[in-house]
């Protein structure tokens, strides 16, 4: 993790890169929690016994908007700025799942601050290029621009 003391301070991650965070294990239990959240119950994610039997994976996979979700969580755990009062989400751009997230699989992100910019008096909004990878996959799981508000 990276620490900044506030968001003057932080603009001069502009162009850096982070990561990767920790591996985060996928569970048929979040799969599950996330379709619950989401009401999608595609049987791809939810129904093992038919995974088995007719997905070309084989098992189940994560929703690929599981994925992308994920990314506020390996910010988190990537960059920390101790003035920061609120962050918000304020979209994504770009958005790519190259590859399934099979169950059980461990996933991790990189991540570069492609841009920052003013917002209001007291925030910026970043633009974060982020990458979220599979252990032992070679493509990607998501590739997405992620852009967040950060206010003190």
């Amino acid at each position: 993790m990276t620490t900044f003391p506030d968001l003057t301070a932080f603009r001069s991650a502009e162009g850096q890169s982070f990561g990767p965070t920790e591996w985060v294990l996928i569970t048929q239990e979040m799969i599950n929690a996330f379709a619950k959240a989401t009401l999608d119950f595609q049987w791809i994610h939810v129904d093992p016994e038919r995974a088995k039997k007719e997905s070309p994976f084989g098992t189940t996979i994560a929703h690929g908007f599981m994925s992308v979700s994920m990314a506020s969580r390996f910010l988190e755990d990537t960059i920390r700025i101790e003035s920061l009062k609120m962050g918000l989400n304020y979209g994504l751009d770009k958005v790519r799942f190259p590859h399934p997230v099979p169950v059980n699989s461990k996933i991790r992100m990189y991540t570069t601050i492609e841009k920052i910019e003013d917002f209001q008096v007291n925030g910026l909004k970043v633009f974060f290029d982020c990458k979220i990878e599979i252990e032992g996959v070679e493509k990607p799981a998501c590739i997405a621009k992620f852009i967040s508000l950060m206010m003190e």
